[in-house]
């Protein structure tokens, strides 16, 4: 989420320092045992699950748009978009029901878990999300998930082609 310059609290981890994290624009990094991505963007640091939630594409290479006045990363690997500052799920759609439909982007909900960034003294911290229950992107913090992707991985390997 958004930075913050307050304390840190014992359950925040250190991720970097600013200016190598800003020059980096975008990292990747396990805390605690959750894969995550740290973004530098427009000023603002956002961290968030490292694997998309609905098919566990890496977000290290999407695009940052605005769709729906929310600042979003697109999925390389389906074109999901979901908002770096809540991790929700945007989809453009028209009602076929209405007399003249028009295309309007609307919510699937929060499907990609964020986690809270803080900056003290020029160092850059993370705090995991203690939003309780299931998100979507947790699927791939898992033993099950993470042997999923390690099987997406070794086939695109074996084959040469890449995600």
């Amino acid at each position: 989420m958004a930075t913050e310059e307050n304390g840190v609290s014992d359950r925040s981890f250190l991720v970097g320092k600013k200016t190598d994290l800003i020059e980096a624009k975008r990292t990747n990094i396990t805390v605690g045992e959750r894969d995550l991505i740290i973004i530098h963007h427009q000023g603002t640091f956002y961290a968030m699950d490292q694997h998309c939630y609905h098919a566990g594409g890496s977000l290290l290479n999407g695009d940052i748009e605005e769709f729906d006045s929310k600042l979003c990363i697109v999925c390389p690997k389906h074109k999901y978009k979901i908002s770096l500052e809540e991790g929700e799920g945007l989809y453009k759609a028209s009602n076929p029901r209405e007399k003249n439909p028009q295309p309007r982007w609307y919510s699937k909900g929060i499907k990609q878990r964020v986690h809270k960034v803080t900056e003290v003294d020029g160092n850059i911290f993370v705090m995991l999300s203690e939003v309780p229950g299931w998100i979507e992107s947790d699927y791939y913090q898992t033993e099950k998930g993470r042997e999923e992707l390690k099987k997406a991985q070794d086939s695109d390997t074996a084959d040469g082609s890449k995600c």
